[in-house]
């Protein structure tokens, strides 16, 4: 067990789903339980899956909760793409937080591998590969 607040992804995470909370306050009163609501609870998710999988024995369940952390981010880019279009969002807002939501799956993704594959990662070795 670990504490998820050490994490950078983590801390990365959390200022994302601030700002998506803050920024969505000036949605329309009708997407409360719409957009606003989708755009909130994949933010969210994305820091509450990471902070459970630190909560979890040993690195095999926290890869699985970075997993889904990694999901709802990608979630969390398709209600920023929505939101745009529909012009909810000004395009800059949107690409601001597509850039940091894609950061956040990039940093998933290579704890993700760590976890699962250990050193071979960090050395650049390919998957699977022995050292001989």
């Amino acid at each position: 067990m670990q504490d998820f607040r050490k994490l950078h992804v983590w801390s990365k995470a959390h200022k994302l789903t601030l700002s998506i909370y803050r920024i969505t306050r000036s949605f329309p009163k009708e997407e409360m339980y719409g957009l606003t609501s989708q755009l909130r609870r994949a933010a969210s998710s994305v820091g509450a899956n990471i902070a459970e999988g630190c909560g979890r024995n040993g690195g095999a369940d926290l890869a699985r909760f970075l997993d889904m952390a990694l999901g709802s981010a990608s979630e969390l880019e398709y209600h920023l793409l929505l939101a745009s279009d529909l012009e909810l969002l000004s395009p800059a807002d949107a690409d601001r937080f597509s850039v940091c939501a894609t950061e956040v799956k990039r940093m998933l993704g290579g704890l993700i591998l760590k976890l699962r594959y250990g050193q071979n990662v960090s050395r650049g070795k390919e998957l699977g590969k022995s050292d001989n």
